[in-house]
């Protein structure tokens, strides 16, 4: 069934040139077959990704998350609003690596993005996982090398909650977003300390009205925090601000403070290090992902699987040796 090719295919060239000339139709058809695993969309998918290379990189990578209910959908649809009016094409790409089935919550988020959903200037895309983590940084990117050649020069990557993703997110983005809630208990509980480690900016969201002086008082939390944690590689001092996105308060800080990261990762040479760094850890992950499919997709070891996870279950081998006995028979079909 992998290996049936749809009729609705164009030739490379026509997605290549469609992307390139900004066609949104075009852009979303290609990174349909970026998240294929049928054999020929792998290899169409590989063509595109080839020829658009050139043309991408140009942009700013934000990576968003934040606790539930912070209001990440507001928040973004405002900022991406304020970019727009800055003359920026903005790009969104939602991740929810949880929600296998479903794909993630983007169908709610663009109900609710419903202004800037409209807007020429701004492309919301949900981007598949696909099984694993790994399949974040792969996807994820490739779809994000798409946006850029598109013209998109800021690409917000949100992921849906607090959780594993954030890594996968962090290991693709130029700078790391954090948004919290002030007045829920503990400003510190619910957050891991690792996720915290990653931020470059904490923002303190619905700081209005009678919240105004809890979020205050969470701000001064966090950047007591922070300072607990040695500097980042970048160079940067991680800030901590107040916003309000229903109140349209703060946005524009958001923005100021990327802009400073960016000015002083430009200057210290820390931007195209870890560009650099990013690719070839996506080329690994690439090699991982493929030897996954080469083993998982071998008749004989499905039918090894089938044979000795029987024998686990009846307690005939242990599963450390069935996995070696697998491992060693895998070896010598090379």
């Amino acid at each position: 069934m992998k290996n049936y090719k749809p009729k609705n295919r164009l030739t490379s060239k026509a997605y290549i040139d469609g992307i390139l000339n900004g066609d949104r139709v075009i852009l979303s058809r290609a990174i349909t077959i970026i998240e294929s695993n049928l054999v020929g969309d792998k290899i169409l998918a590989k063509e595109i990704v080839q020829a658009i290379l050139p043309s991408s990189g140009k942009s700013i990578r934000i990576g968003i998350t934040g606790v539930p209910g912070v209001g990440k959908s507001t928040f973004i649809e405002v900022f991406g609003l304020y970019l727009v009016k800055q003359g920026h094409k903005v790009a969104i790409l939602s991740i929810d690596p949880s929600s296998q089935r479903s794909r993630g919550s983007i169908l709610g988020d663009k109900t609710r993005m419903e202004e800037l959903a409209v807007l020429q200037e701004a492309y919301i895309r949900p981007s598949a996982s696909g099984d694993t983590l790994g399949g974040v940084s792969n996807k994820t990117g490739e779809t994000m090398l798409l946006c850029e050649a598109a013209g998109y020069d800021v690409i917000l990557i949100e992921t849906v909650g607090v959780g594993q993703s954030e890594t996968a997110v962090h290991g693709m983005t130029d700078f790391f977003l954090l948004l919290m809630l002030a007045g829920a208990g503990d400003e510190l509980q619910g957050i891991k300390k690792g996720i915290m480690e990653m931020a470059d900016m904490v923002v303190i969201n619905k700081a209005d009205g009678d919240n105004i002086r809890m979020s205050q008082m969470a701000k001064l939390q966090y950047q007591n925090a922070l300072h607990i944690f040695p500097q980042s590689d970048s160079g940067w001092s991680p800030v901590v601000s107040t916003a309000s996105a229903i109140k349209n308060i703060g946005i524009s800080n958001v923005w100021d403070e990327i802009l400073k990261f960016k000015k002083l990762v430009d200057e210290n040479g820390y931007f195209l290090k870890n560009r650099n760094h990013q690719q070839i850890k996506w080329m690994y992950n690439n090699i991982n992902d493929e030897l996954k499919q080469l083993f998982y997709g071998s008749k004989n070891i499905k039918n090894q699987l089938y044979t000795f996870e029987k024998e686990i279950m009846n307690a005939k081998i242990s599963p450390v040796k069935a996995a070696q006995q697998i491992m060693e028979d895998f070896k010598k079909s090379f």
